[in-house]
């Protein structure tokens, strides 16, 4: 299979009511569009659930999931963050919406694969970097608000903790990869 490009393009970060600040909001949205090859996967998106599940793809692999499970590349919200037992790791639910695409690791490239079953083989760095630039847009749309308000669910913000927690940590991984 020859290899295609890819790119992450985003843009319009925001709140999900639309506002550029909101202390209360722990999950960013925008625009996002993956081009794989010639395919274009575009959709609204939680982009921090979204950033998140590609950081995890450069280390495993991903499925396409059960639209009822709310786990997608592309996912509609990130409304339920759930905090492992140590607080490292994070479980990010949504909803049946979204856009998603698998991700198989084969021979030092990737093997992305479509809701509607297209395989395409793309080189590992160019994913890298894209899914890295992405990550870092969206980290900068976090840094660039107030901080957060710590909610008074405290299962929301063990979520947002660890969230922050293994984002740190992939990123890290990534930057000692360099």
């Amino acid at each position: 299979m020859e290899r295609v490009t890819f790119f992450i393009k985003s843009s319009n970060f925001a709140w999900i009511d639309g506002r550029s600040d909101d202390p209360d909001d722990l999950c960013s949205h925008g625009e996002v569009i993956v081009q794989i090859g010639d395919e274009e996967l575009a959709y609204f998106c939680c982009t921090s659930a979204a950033a998140m599940r590609m950081l995890r793809t450069l280390t495993q692999d991903h499925e396409i999931m059960d639209s009822l499970c709310g786990e997608q590349m592309l996912p509609c919200c990130g409304f339920e963050m759930y905090a492992d037992e140590t607080g490292q790791n994070v479980f990010i639910s949504g909803c049946p919406n979204g856009v998603d695409f698998a991700v198989h690791h084969q021979d030092g490239d990737l093997i992305l694969t479509t809701e509607d079953g297209k395989k395409f083989a793309v080189s590992m760095e160019d994913y890298r970097r894209e899914v890295l630039k992405f990550a870092h847009q969206v980290e900068s749309f976090y840094t660039q608000c107030s901080i957060k308000n710590q909610s008074q669910d405290e299962y929301a913000w063990n979520g947002y903790q660890a969230f922050w927690n293994e984002w740190k940590r992939r990123m890290e991984a990534e930057n000692e990869y360099k």
